[in-house]
């Protein structure tokens, strides 16, 4: 596949997740929630996270964003899913290193994170990258016990 047809695939997932997000929902009993704000675009999310023996067990999200951000929301929905909290945790730091990482880095990361490694060329459009990792950030203040996330 070449670099021109992989950028397409990957835009298409994007697209797919921002007009069908995956888990938009309010959780009516969430073990864990907080509030999320990116200052610079307005994006807001609200992370729902109930939290079983060390496992999250469901995840949701609700709130209002751009594409990026309504997309990484929803496919970090399905990725946390079932994972312990440590793993979680993990994953959102991958995540991290892979939307601010040079691009040798990000190609390190990527094949650790699955179908996420679409948001690798995020690095390269600083104001995306907080637009990227708003669920991200807040989905560890939800799970640290913390009420709430901003990406200044």
């Amino acid at each position: 596949m070449s670099g021109d047809e992989l950028r397409e695939l990957y835009q298409e997932v994007i697209l797919d997740h921002s007009k069908r997000p995956r888990n938009f929902r309010e959780m009516e009993h969430p073990t864990h929630r907080a509030v999320g704000h990116n200052p610079l675009c307005g994006d807001r999310a609200t992370i729902y996270v109930e939290v079983e023996d060390g496992v999250v067990r469901d995840v949701s999200f609700h709130g209002a964003g751009c594409s990026i951000s309504t997309a990484s929301a929803s496919m970090m929905t399905d990725a946390v899913r079932g994972k312990t909290v440590e793993q979680a945790l993990l994953l959102f730091q991958r995540f991290h290193q892979l939307v601010t990482a040079d691009p040798g880095r990000a190609a390190e990361v990527a094949p650790e994170l699955g179908k996420l490694a679409v948001f690798a060329g995020v690095h390269e459009f600083p104001v995306r990258v907080k637009c990227a990792s708003l669920a991200w950030h807040t989905l560890k203040a939800a799970l640290e016990g913390g009420a709430g996330a901003t990406t200044e």
